[in-house]
């Protein structure tokens, strides 16, 4: 059964993740994957996500697939207990994780029941493929990128940062060309997408409440 937790900042909903979780977290070990924070060199915001899983008690162990050999890859990924995939530019992210093999295996751990947190890139990861986020990421930085299809896992398309003040525009962009053909789920920076097996909901953390869709 398929158990995700699709964020667009992982700080705002933090708080949904423990619950979602339920279950102890501490000695919990989670595969902390960067790679898509490279290209716009988030490192203070992927610092601040490493802290607050460290504070849940959680040991993140990195995991940086553009650098790391295959061995590595596997061992994280199949022997760690989450995996966390930060966010950043989703077009260097699918070129890494093809390049290094971790995007199979990723699906793998995924289909087996592992718990996964996708944030932002990590989120549209999953998608059928990324050609849709070309408004929101530059795909430029990925140059040996050859395919736009994605991992595939579920059978609609995160839009993360919905209505945020920053990203608003290019959100907006998306979904007017895309809203039609696509299903498409915009979600805020406060709300989280949760999906457990078949059931699937989007969670907002300052308002209780939620929507399946």
């Amino acid at each position: 059964m398929h158990k995700l937790f699709l964020a667009s900042l992982f700080k705002e909903v933090s708080q949904i993740f423990v619950d979602f979780a339920n279950e102890n977290l501490v000695g919990k070990r989670v595969t902390f994957v960067p790679t898509a924070a490279l290209p716009d060199k988030l490192d203070f915001h992927v610092e601040y996500s490493k802290e607050l899983l460290s504070k849940m008690g959680l040991i993140v162990d990195e995991l940086e697939i553009s650098m790391a050999t295959h061995l590595d890859i596997v061992n994280k990924l199949e022997n760690n207990d989450y995996i966390y995939v930060t966010g950043g530019n989703t077009f260097f992210l699918l070129q890494e994780m093809n390049k290094s093999g971790a995007g199979n295996l990723i699906k793998t751990q995924i289909n087996a029941g592992k718990l996964f947190i996708g944030e932002s890139a990590g989120a549209i990861l999953l998608a059928p493929d990324i050609e849709y986020a070309k408004d929101t990421d530059n795909p430029l930085v990925a140059s040996q990128l050859k395919t736009f299809e994605a991992l595939n896992i579920i059978d609609f398309y995160p839009v993360p940062h919905y209505k945020d003040d920053s990203l608003k525009d290019a959100v907006e962009l998306t979904i007017s060309k895309y809203g039609t053909e696509l299903p498409l789920v915009p979600f805020s920076n406060s709300q989280a997408i949760l999906v457990k097996g078949k059931e699937r909901q989007v969670v907002s953390e300052k308002v209780a409440s939620s929507c399946d869709f």
